[in-house]
């Protein structure tokens, strides 16, 4: 190589050199937006309320005094005033969450195995099981609440009884779960839905081959092809059943007493009724590590080797 062909393949990289630098951050600047939310709504506001719960926060009085773990200790002392109402409320949570998620993971997926097949009206069977997923809370929460009246709701009056589906167990509980499998299972069917189609119809050809049947063909190939999927929705729906709240406050009001009083509705009472935010933050960030070992362990059922 000549002296004249050696400076020019130098200047070559060096006009090579800011345009890797200009590819190396480019990413960034797509990914910037994204963080900046991420900071502000999600980041910022955790590390301010683990901040809040080491304190006795007032958010009406000037006075916050820092208390360390005392907040957190409360709520493992029996003689403190918080011990059994956070716990009973845990307990209610524990319960909705066992008796919904089943409910949310095998009903949508007989739907969505329904709505995989080819017969006429299938679009519009699919929206009418979408439907109550795009209502809101609150509408359901309203509705439900006049329907399900023991002593004015339609649905007595239709089967021609008293029964005290928000004022008494085990009704309330029934109605809970079952308005709560109602409004939602459409967002999971649509979940499954779409990874049955991903699922390749060669295998289901091989499996007919084999002389398997259908609870041989769910078993060996619907199951399997839809373990990723099967992975998100019951993550996300034992995170969202643990969340419950709308549907307890509107429809039962926690009652009979405060049997359906979930943690998150607790929470809410103590940091926004009874002014104790230091408190509350400590009860939500207990009840977030508890989700966050949950979650931990489903991946850990559901972990695969290659």
């Amino acid at each position: 190589m000549t002296v004249l062909e050696e400076r020019t393949a130098v200047r070559a990289d060096d006009r090579r050199a800011p345009m890797k630098r200009h590819a190396s951050v480019t990413p960034y600047l797509y990914l910037l937006p994204y963080f900046l939310l991420f900071g502000t709504f999600t980041l910022v506001p955790a590390v301010y309320g683990l901040w809040i719960s080491l304190h006795d926060w007032d958010y009406l009085l000037p006075g916050k005094p820092f208390v360390g773990l005392d907040n957190y200790q409360a709520l493992f002392d029996p003689a403190s005033a918080v011990f059994d109402f956070f716990w009973q409320s845990m307990q209610a949570t524990g319960l909705f969450t066992v008796l919904s998620v089943p409910l949310l993971l095998a009903v949508p997926l007989a739907v969505a195995l329904l709505l995989n097949r080819k017969f006429p009206g299938r679009t519009f069977f699919r929206g009418v099981y979408f439907a109550p997923y795009v209502l809101g809370v609150a509408v359901i929460g309203v509705l439900w609440r006049f329907l399900l009246d023991p002593n004015l709701g339609a649905v007595n009056a239709l089967l021609g009884g008293t029964i005290p589906w928000t004022t008494d167990l085990p009704w309330a509980w029934i109605s809970l779960v079952g308005v709560t499998v109602w409004w939602t299972l459409g967002f999971n069917a649509v979940i499954y839905l779409a990874g049955l189609q991903d699922i390749p119809k060669e295998l289901y050809e091989a499996a007919r081959i084999d002389g398997g049947g259908k609870w041989a063909e769910f078993r060996h190939v619907t199951l399997p092809g839809l373990r990723p999927v099967l992975l998100f929705v019951v993550i996300n729906t034992i995170l969202t059943s643990s969340n419950m709240f709308g549907q307890s406050y509107l429809i039962t009001q926690g009652a009979p007493g405060v049997e359906t009083r979930t943690a998150i509705m607790y929470i809410a009472q103590t940091g926004l009724r009874d002014f104790k935010m230091g408190s509350a933050a400590a009860m939500s960030y207990l009840l977030t590590l508890a989700l966050l070992l949950i979650s931990l362990l489903t991946f850990r059922l559901f972990r695969t080797k290659d």
